[in-house]
């Protein structure tokens, strides 16, 4: 009689979870850069200019205050 052990772990199957976690390790990463920069990274924003002609040929200008939020 012949004692035999088969462990059948899925062999080859290694290196394809570390393939698709690594993938998915970028992914997560892009995302949190995405976020930083969309829910209040440190990105610089110039307050814009009005400028308002009328018809007479004048101009109001001035600038916009506040963020409206």
């Amino acid at each position: 009689m012949s004692d035999e052990i088969h462990n059948d772990s899925g062999s080859g199957s290694g290196s394809g979870n570390g393939a698709l976690a690594f993938i998915l390790g970028g992914v997560v990463v892009a995302l949190a850069v995405i976020g930083w920069f969309v829910l209040g990274g440190e990105n610089p924003v110039d307050e814009p200019d009005l400028r308002i002609e009328l018809p007479d040929g004048s101009a109001i200008e001035g600038e916009v205050e506040g963020s409206g939020q």
